[in-house]
């Protein structure tokens, strides 16, 4: 069973860069859309990008577009999320999440089977 985990998140300041990563293990990613999901605080999960499995198409939530860029590397069973030009809004914990076998790049939460604990992002001023 596949199991994901995010990593590099922490503190940054307004306008800078983080780049998450999501590691997976278990079976290889390369069947697996990948999705990146952030929670702020006291609002509902939201979908942020995906990239899809076999073609690596790419997709984006509008507030994120031209800042964020999602990637992946299935040699090494890890995606990425480099965060450029960040916003105090962009503050919350992000999720890496994944869905065996499908085309195109589900944007519902429920969608997904196999979710990481999370990592924390705070953008201060």
């Amino acid at each position: 069973q596949l199991q994901v985990a995010e990593s590099g998140g922490g503190l940054v300041q307004s306008g800078g860069s983080l780049r998450l990563s999501c590691a997976a293990s278990g079976p290889t990613m390369k069947d697996y859309t990948i999705s990146w999901f952030r929670q702020a605080p006291g609002k509902e999960r939201e979908w942020l990008s995906c990239i899809s499995r076999r073609s690596g198409f790419t997709y984006y939530r509008d507030s994120v577009k031209d800042r964020f860029i999602v990637s992946r590397d299935d040699a090494q069973n890890t995606a990425y999320l480099r965060m450029n030009k960040l916003k105090l809004e962009d503050t919350g914990v992000y999720y890496c999440a994944a869905k065996y076998h499908t085309f195109g790049c589900p944007r519902e939460s429920t969608e997904y089977g196999y979710w990481g604990q999370g990592t924390q992002v705070t953008v201060s001023s």
